[in-house]
């Protein structure tokens, strides 16, 4: 069996060695219509992605309705809105699920989701989702970690915010829970998040700090970042995806639009197969070029046992002669026959 730590979601294997698994981000970006909510999972499918995600809460499972101070978005993009006003448009409302979830399964895409409480699980757990992904506001809820690994399905733990010990603590509380099937995701919780806070040698240290499959949530505005933690070991990308920026919804701004998480796929597949193995041998795309590598040629015309001087041989392309390191071995040997100025220093023609 392979040592590489590896998850799998409705039968797709999540690991370092494989492409890596891009998970579309729907998020509030339905802005409350359902028909908005089909298409983003259409062009996600489209776009190429690996799965949809979606958040399952009302403003009632997340938070209180009250408007006290510590009740109060200020700054950033939500300013000036209760968190209760917030999650009450933000939100999916829960009958649409089922619809969502049967639109995502018969376009061949999977769709999971964020539960933020017991009783979004279970909503899930009657539609059968495949895998379940904790929010990182959510990461020191360790009951509800619990709650979710008490499933078996696959778990993904966003750990932005966290500091090393509620990573541990999380990790911990949902293999107690009975979860076999765990990763992690290095995540900043700005949104947007500027790239410099992304520090990502930190998903190299996680993978070897947890041993668990590692990804990325990305709240940066481009693909460069998710694209770079390839290279790291990330093996799942995660990111907010609208069908348009102009949007005014609570998650629109930075949020991927259809072309650019379709060169996000592209990309992260071609970043992760760049990575190959540790190979110092030719090439194949090289093979061809063989013949443009330096070589020995002389550049006089020689007689027939003439004794070979500096200034008759040169180290040139191509690259059919004697290679330049024998430049020193060439120099005082005699030629067997006449040869002529601009051709090749080989073997056979030195005495």
């Amino acid at each position: 069996m392979s040592s590489i730590p590896f998850i799998n979601i409705a039968g797709r294997r999540i690991a370092s060695d494989t492409t890596p698994f891009i998970i579309a981000e729907l998020s509030a970006n339905h802005n409350g219509k359902l028909e908005t909510a089909f298409n983003i999972i259409g062009e996600a499918k489209k776009a190429g992605a690996d799965a949809v995600k979606l958040q399952t809460y009302t403003p009632d499972t997340i938070t209180l309705d009250c408007d006290s101070k510590e009740f109060q978005i200020h700054g950033g993009l939500w300013d000036g809105k209760t968190l209760y006003q917030l999650y009450q448009e933000a939100h999916m409302p829960w009958d649409w699920h089922k619809p969502l979830f049967a639109y995502a399964r018969k376009l061949g895409i999977t769709i999971f989701s964020s539960p933020f409480d017991s009783s979004a699980v279970d909503l899930l757990e009657d539609l059968n989702v495949p895998a379940y992904k904790i929010a990182s506001f959510e990461a020191v809820d360790l009951p509800l970690i619990k709650y979710v690994a008490s499933t078996g399905k696959p778990m993904i733990i966003s750990t932005g915010m966290a500091d090393i010990e509620e990573i541990e603590e999380a990790v911990a509380s949902a293999r107690e829970g009975g979860c076999r099937q765990l990763a992690i995701l290095h995540c900043v919780s700005g949104y947007p998040a500027p790239a410099d806070d992304y520090n990502l040698r930190t998903v190299s240290d996680m993978i070897d700090r947890f041993g668990l499959v590692t990804g990325l949530s990305d709240h940066t505005l481009d693909n460069t970042t998710a694209i770079a933690s390839v290279a790291l070991g990330a093996s799942i990308i995660e990111k907010h995806f609208t069908l348009d920026r102009r949007n005014d919804g609570p998650d629109d701004s930075f949020s991927l639009e259809p072309a650019e998480l379709a060169a996000l796929c592209r990309d992260s597949k071609t970043a992760w197969s760049a990575l190959g193995a540790i190979n110092y041998g030719r090439k194949s795309s090289e093979q061809g070029n063989i013949q443009f590598r330096r070589s020995l040629y002389f550049v006089q015309d020689l007689a027939p046992g003439e004794v070979i001087t500096r200034k008759m041989i040169r180290s040139v392309r191509p690259g059919y002669g004697l290679p330049p390191k024998f430049i020193d071995e060439v120099i005082g040997k005699k030629v067997r026959y006449a040869v002529s100025m601009n051709t090749p220093v080989t073997e056979e023609v030195l005495k």
